[in-house]
């Protein structure tokens, strides 16, 4: 079970083979062999002529025998013929659901938050369709193809899922798939007693011998006693310099994803991180990323309610286990808080509420408000009514009620992602206007999937290195251009 866990659901020949499995499935659910005619009951008046004469008899007689296989060939042909147009008319008819399903959660429930893409439309209605083909399959049809249309309903299901999974790419193996983590929790370093020395690391710090060459990550479990939040397990990215005898203490960046989503999606950050550690002898912030969800399938949207104390477990359980059990530097301005998509928009509530926790803001394609599905289903649901508490926690009013003088707010998103586009422009706009300082970045040909966050990552974690004094000063001022889109 652990190794298929582990299974790279992303690669090019895997997704080819389920591809080609289901066009051939639905090629034999739509070729369907006509059986034999249903044998029909004689009449009682009729009993006892059988009984009398012979039924080969009755029927060579009144039937001419030049005419049986002509009969025979036409009633096939008529039967295959009614088979084949019902089939195609369930496709269709299951196509159609398929659009009414998708028009109805989009444009009127708004359940996912956005339109979503063409492809991920196309493998919705090529679902909904080939499943109503299989469901045909199974009327009036022998136990064999009863349960390969079973089968090949599993089949249509596996594929569009790996389909809308390689599209959005934030899940690359099968555990991340079923938010299940085989992996066996990360080991913490010990507490440092090393005393600061003083000066940027990027100055004072020198390499031991011995330093491992790359980072170490896994799952760690955060205890909530504060909040009470039922979190899954966070992850920890370690880089090289946190993993010596004694290391320095570390700038760190509490990271949140997209929903659904979980922890485990923030590889791309972790790579980068790395590359990164590579480039300045060992050094690069820790990684921390949590759970804001619970599950994938929920969204508290980052605040204090019935559906989970977010903001407390956070803003509290997690920067007490920080301070705990990490070798981190006590000092705000070397922390961070970043997110994507929906954990975008709680790091920047986040980062405008306590700036004395958070000095720096990574927001990714991040929404623009706290909301689950419509504004109205949030108020009702996450505020019970209560139209001021929801405008309290929009970020745009949260930020209207500070003032900032040493935050950085970093924004980036897609090209081809005008939702978020759009509202990362008004973010960084209303954080400009408080005070902070923006950088803003917009990604040529980049959407909102996967692609998005690779592009915050490797756009924003090298912006915060000399922020975290990981790195010489940027002596470009905060707002102007360095390389990359910017607007």
């Amino acid at each position: 079970m652990l190794p298929l866990l582990d299974l790279n659901i992303l690669q090019k020949p895997l997704l080819y083979a389920f591809d080609a499995a289901s066009l051939l499935a639905v090629v034999y659910l739509l070729i369907r062999p006509a059986g034999p005619a249903r044998r029909r009951q004689v009449p009682a008046s009729a009993a006892g002529v059988r009984r009398l004469v012979p039924r080969r008899s009755i029927a060579l007689r009144s039937i001419p025998v030049g005419s049986i296989p002509r009969q025979f060939k036409r009633r096939r042909r008529h039967l295959q013929g009614r088979q084949l147009l019902s089939a195609v008319a369930a496709l269709a008819g299951g196509s159609l659901a398929g659009v009414l399903t998708l028009y109805v959660c989009e444009g009127w429930l708004n359940v996912f938050g956005l339109a979503l893409d063409p492809d991920t439309h196309a493998w919705v209605i090529a679902l909904f369709g080939s499943v109503a083909l299989a469901l045909l399959n199974m009327w009036h049809s022998h136990w064999r193809r009863k349960l390969a249309a079973g089968v090949s309903i599993l089949l249509f299901a596996a594929t569009a899922a790996l389909g809308i999974n390689a599209a959005y790419g934030l899940n690359a193996t099968v555990g991340a798939f079923l938010d299940l983590n085989p992996a066996r929790p990360l080991a913490l370093p010990k507490l440092s007693s090393r005393a600061e020395t003083g000066g940027p690391l990027w100055k004072t710090w020198k390499a031991p011998a011995g330093m491992p060459a790359a980072g170490r990550d896994g799952p760690i479990s955060i205890p909530a006693p504060a909040s009470g939040f039922r979190a899954r397990d966070a992850h920890l990215y370690l880089p090289p310099a946190a993993l010596v005898p004694n290391p320095p203490a570390l700038p760190i960046i509490v990271m949140m994803m997209g929903q659904p989503g979980g922890p485990e999606q923030d590889r791309s950050a972790v790579r980068e991180l790395d590359a990164l550690a590579r480039q300045h002898h060992g050094l690069a912030p820790l990684l921390l990323t949590v759970d804001q969800l619970g599950n994938p399938f929920h969204n508290p949207v980052c605040v204090d309610s019935d559906s989970g104390n977010v903001y407390t477990y956070v803003t509290t359980d997690v920067v007490n286990f920080v301070r705990s059990n990490l070798n981190v530097d006590a000092d705000h301005t070397e922390w961070a808080v970043g997110g994507y998509s929906n954990g975008g928009e709680c790091a920047l509530s986040f980062g405008a509420k306590r700036p004395d926790l958070f000095a720096s803001i990574l927001d990714i394609s991040g929404e623009l408000e706290p909301l689950n599905g419509t504004e109205a289903n949030t108020i009702n649901t996450i505020f019970k009514g209560n139209h001021a508490a929801f405008a309290a926690e929009e970020p745009a009013n949260i930020l209207k009620a500070h003032k900032y003088s040493n935050e950085l707010a970093i924004f980036t998103s897609g090209s081809l992602d005008p939702v978020y586009s759009a509202q990362a422009r008004t973010a960084a706009a209303d954080a400009k206007a408080a005070g902070m300082a923006t950088r803003r970045f917009v990604g040529s040909g980049i959407g909102h999937r996967g692609d998005a966050l690779d592009y915050g990552v490797t756009t924003g974690l090298p912006l915060l290195y000399p922020r975290f004094g990981l790195s010489a000063p940027d002596t470009t001022a905060p707002g102007t251009k360095t390389p990359g889109a910017q607007s």
